[in-house]
């Protein structure tokens, strides 16, 4: 028992305490509610994950409510996408809903509020209001339209939903304390008026709700018993309370708490500015693998497991941190460790020529598909007199610590024989052209010969030239070189982005069974990292991406700063 409790997060411990005080398990129901005005990201991704698993945990539905109260910013595109993104993680709903779908509801309470003398409307200018609200440590100033009438009040809020008024000329207040220590209490804005046309319901409304009134709200209506929210809502949660307060009519009444926000090192997670490199065209769109959208990260070849395994691992925490983008690295490496298999490709090729091999000549290999699943098989791979081997395996000259091949020093060519480099041809540009090497024709991988078990330091993967299968390959690598780019007063973000963070390579080679890879597929290209088929990617036309480097090339640099 007490183990368990160890290893319960604090929202979880809020939750055991609710149950032991009597609150019914049957009672609990959660709800993710992402705004559709923009793609989700590994931040939403650790919020799916908590809401639920809670879910899973006390076997409590989960609703997905959109809060789609800002015709402005919201689209149906984005929509789908969040219901795509979720599934894919692999987490059902119990039930689709919108904000949109209590407009009335909210709209028939918000005149409960103005009969009762908790609400106005303003017709000030956002100037004077603002001037009005004071500071955190001055209190704020009553609006001389505070007082109005209630009749006079019901009657421009009826004109407001009519559209009678001009934007930003008419707002509805709550009246609550312009004296409040927290600024959020200060007769807050619970509708505006926004002549847009929204996705779901067209031109019906010309106000909508403001957040603060529909979130609440809007768990009360669906008897959600514990609305989790980020950080930044913490100060919202008074208010949160009071405007349930006011309409509160029996049953489940929401609990708000809050949870700190996921934030990853090289990397922005504001939607705003997700959206502005998305428009100015820095990045290819918001699944652009460099982004740190789950679509992008999808599109890159994480999978769902790495995603829920890093929420896990990075856990719910109270305060607000910046998690190391490392932990997501070492995440989907661990999994695609188990789970893609190995396969060749040479990225960077140069021509190995053996030249005591039979001309025309080939043979087909076995290949073990991944060694860390047993149940992985193996494949054949051809093998012939003319490979293509990585331009940074051979040197001509090299010291001691280069296991790789180079002139008169024997390297194995991976599930085939021992070579040794014997000579090289160069172009006119003084340039490698081809490698000439011999090979022991009784050092064959597996074929049980006392030559085969000899030990050699070096081991190279290779492609046979007559069966490769051209392919392109796109190096995706992070996006910003800085570990905080949103992180400095004097420079805009935009000023750490990578140069290097994509690099197209159209002259790589793979094994000829990638020849039907399809769109999403995941492999280990061997000695290189991990990489998975691009959704532009054809029959004709192969294309992976870069997922991540077996070694991480960015821990070297951190050290040397």
């Amino acid at each position: 028992m007490s183990e368990e409790k160890k290893s319960l997060n604090f929202l979880e411990q809020i939750i055991e305490e609710d149950l032991a005080n009597g609150f019914d398990k049957s009672d609990l129901r959660f709800r993710f509610p992402p705004e559709p005005n923009g793609y989700l990201h590994i931040g939403h991704a650790s919020s799916i994950c908590l809401n639920f698993g809670l879910g899973l945990k006390y076997n409590a539905p989960v609703n997905l409510r959109f809060d789609d109260t800002n015709p402005a910013k919201e689209e149906q595109e984005y929509v789908d996408a969040i219901k795509n993104d979720i599934k894919w993680l692999g987490f059902e709903w119990a039930n689709e809903l919108y904000s949109s779908d209590y407009f009335q509801q909210l709209y028939d309470w918000a005149i409960l509020l103005i009969k009762s003398g908790k609400a106005y409307v303003d017709d000030q200018s956002s100037e004077e209001i603002a001037k009005q609200k004071g500071t955190p440590t001055e209190p704020g100033t009553n609006s001389p339209n505070r007082d109005r009438p209630i009749e006079e009040n019901l009657e421009l809020f009826e004109k407001m939903k009519n559209g009678a008024f001009e934007e930003g000329s008419h707002i509805l207040r709550a009246k609550i304390d312009m004296a409040s220590p927290n600024m959020l209490m200060r007769d807050p804005i619970i509708y505006r008026v926004l002549k847009k046309a929204h996705h779901r319901t067209g031109t019906d409304w010309n106000i909508y709700p403001m957040y603060d009134w529909a979130h609440g709200e809007s768990d009360y209506i669906e008897g959600i018993s514990h609305s989790l929210c980020t950080l930044e809502f913490k100060p919202h949660r008074k208010l949160y309370d009071w405007l349930l307060d006011q309409i509160y009519d029996g049953g489940i009444r929401p609990k708000q708490r809050e949870f700190a926000r996921r934030n990853l090192s090289y990397t922005v997670m504001s939607k705003r500015k997700l959206l502005q490199l998305v428009e100015e065209g820095h990045v290819n769109g918001w699944d652009d693998p460099r982004m740190p959208t789950i679509s992008g990260l999808r599109r890159r070849g994480y999978t769902p497991a790495a995603i829920r395994k890093f929420s896990e691992v990075a856990g719910i925490a109270k305060r607000d941190n910046v998690t190391d983008v490392a932990l997501l690295e070492f995440c989907v490496k661990d999994d695609l460790n188990k789970t893609a298999p190995r396969v060749m490709a040479v990225l960077n090729p140069v021509k190995l020529v053996i030249t005591n091999y039979p001309e025309g000549e080939e043979e087909w290999l076995e290949a073990e598909n991944n060694p860390e699943d047993e149940h992985a098989g193996s494949r054949k791979v051809p093998f012939s007199r003319e490979l293509y081997i990585e331009r940074e395996d051979f040197r001509e000259e090299a010291n001691k610590k280069f296991f790789r091949l180079t002139l008169n020093k024997e390297v194995r060519l991976k599930n085939a024989y021992i070579i040794k480099g014997e000579s090289v041809i160069k172009d006119e540009h003084g340039d490698i052209k081809e490698i000439h090497c011999s090979y022991d024709p009784k050092s064959k991988s597996g074929s049980g010969t006392e030559e085969s078990k000899r030990k050699v330091k070096g081991t190279l993967h290779w492609v046979s030239i007559q069966h490769a299968v051209k392919a392109e390959v796109r190096m995706y690598d992070r996006l910003f070189s800085d570990e905080a780019p949103d992180g400095h007063k004097d420079k805009d973000f935009k000023e750490f982005i990578n140069p290097n963070s994509l690099v197209v390579n159209k002259n790589a080679f793979v094994e000829p069974g990638l020849q039907e890879a399809k769109p999403g597929d995941r492999f280990q290209f061997q000695r290189l990292g991990y990489f998975c088929v691009d959704l532009d990617s054809s029959h004709e036309h192969l294309i992976f991406n870069r997922t991540v480097p077996l070694r991480d090339s960015w821990a070297k640099i951190e050290k040397k700063g």
